[in-house]
């Protein structure tokens, strides 16, 4: 199977290198690599430069964009420039952040899932962060979610899904509309892939606000919405963070914002989500 890999990429020089390095040493090799330098400042470019004239399936791809920092809609934005510049010939396709570590056998191993069963849509493995010398799981999320830092999507399921939607929340709606399409979302707790920058660690206020509007537009409703910002925050260790979600959903559904998804697939997710609650209960 090919696989076409993009990354989007702001001032990471600290990190580009080790990405690009740990991908080229991958035993089964990317078809292509998309890096999307959004306005760096940094030599972001330079870096990937010498790397795609060693590796010709390296390409850059410069954009223009604001230097403002939101989560999800600048990323997302740069993933899909980088959409542009590649052809339908791929199996799967991957997003990637431009700080991470590949253990050499990631990819070969996503193939492999993706060649077991026809009806997985999405396979991932887990993010490791550096704490006190000893790498450990950044335990943001379940189990049985992908993190957005390295999203492989099988090519009919990316389509099915409407590819990725420029906002936070993105690396939801995917998984929700996989699951709604029937397709299956796998992950490999074998495939250990060491984040160097940990999750939002340039959040600002109005980041933060984000979150909430994100689960608005999810279609949660009130009540998911709070149980949600409760662990989120509880698991960030931030409990004040709370306030800032809920205030955030209150502000996208005063204003009127249009949700990711359409009403039937709205209750669907609400259904999903209560179904998963009362799991984890009983």
């Amino acid at each position: 199977m090919k696989y076409y890999i993009i990354i989007p990429a702001y001032n990471e020089e600290a990190f580009m290198a080790l990405t690009l390095q740990s991908l080229v040493e991958q035993t089964v090799l990317p078809s292509k690599i998309i890096v999307v330098n959004d306005s760096s400042t940094d030599s972001t470019a330079e870096i990937v430069t010498s790397f795609s004239e060693k590796y010709p399936f390296i390409t850059l791809v410069n954009k223009k964009s604001d230097a403002i920092h939101l989560p999800g809609s600048k990323v997302i934005q740069a993933f899909h420039e980088g959409e542009k510049h590649i052809d339908d010939n791929y199996d799967i396709i991957v997003k990637v952040d431009a700080d991470l570590i590949f253990p050499n056998n990631y990819f070969e191993t996503i193939i492999k899932h993706f060649q077991s069963d026809a009806k997985i849509g999405m396979a991932g493995g887990f993010c490791y962060i550096e704490k006190n010398g000893d790498w450990i799981l950044e335990n943001l999320t379940d189990k049985d979610h992908i993190r957005g830092a390295l999203k492989a999507y099988r090519k009919e399921t990316y389509k099915q899904i409407g590819g990725l939607k420029p906002a936070m929340g993105w690396d939801t709606v995917d998984e929700l509309l996989c699951k709604f399409y029937n397709w299956k979302v796998v992950t490999d707790e074998s495939l250990h892939v060491k984040h160097l920058k940990p999750t939002g660690a340039s959040y600002n206020k109005a980041a933060r606000y984000k979150q909430g509007e994100a689960f608005y537009s999810l279609g949660y409703g009130f009540f998911i919405t709070a149980i949600a910002s409760l662990k989120l925050a509880s698991r960030k260790g931030k409990p004040f963070l709370f306030i800032d979600y809920i205030m955030g959903f209150w502000k996208a559904k005063t204003s009127g914002k249009q949700l990711f998804v359409t009403p039937e697939q709205a209750k669907w997710i609400r259904n999903y989500r209560w179904k998963k609650m009362k799991e984890k209960l009983f």
